[in-house]
């Protein structure tokens, strides 16, 4: 008989969870989302490689040649890479839905062309 109560009480309010992705709840202010990194301001020193603790950044080489990978799937948004970061090269975004079916568009590849600054 208890149960039918809780049913009853129940029935007839407002569902708590959202009909996502239709739905989105607001976003929440102070939520850490997925890095940029910013390769005009990175000196490839590699400390966000040595501090991240899930590395989810890792290094190739050394200096403003270097190549930096950012694996968004294996990141904890902790920021200790853009804390870490001599230059303030590296940036918290606010996105936070960063799904995939597809794994290599969790791979996130910085690399300057020879010649030309940007992301690749």
């Amino acid at each position: 008989m208890a149960m039918i109560g809780e049913l009853l009480r129940h029935l007839f309010k407002k569902p708590f969870t959202v009909k996502y992705p239709f739905e989105r709840r607001p976003k929440i202010e102070g939520v850490r989302g997925r890095i940029e990194i910013d390769l005009n301001k990175c000196i490839g020193c590699g400390l966000c490689a040595k501090m991240c603790p899930s590395s989810a950044i890792t290094i190739e080489g050394r200096g403003r040649e270097a190549k930096l990978t950012y694996y968004v799937g294996r990141c904890l948004f902790c920021g200790l890479c853009a804390e870490v970061c001599p230059r303030k090269a590296i940036e918290i975004t606010e996105e936070r839905e960063i799904a995939s079916e597809d794994e290599a568009a969790l791979v996130v590849v910085y690399k300057k062309p020879k010649g030309r600054v940007g992301r690749r």
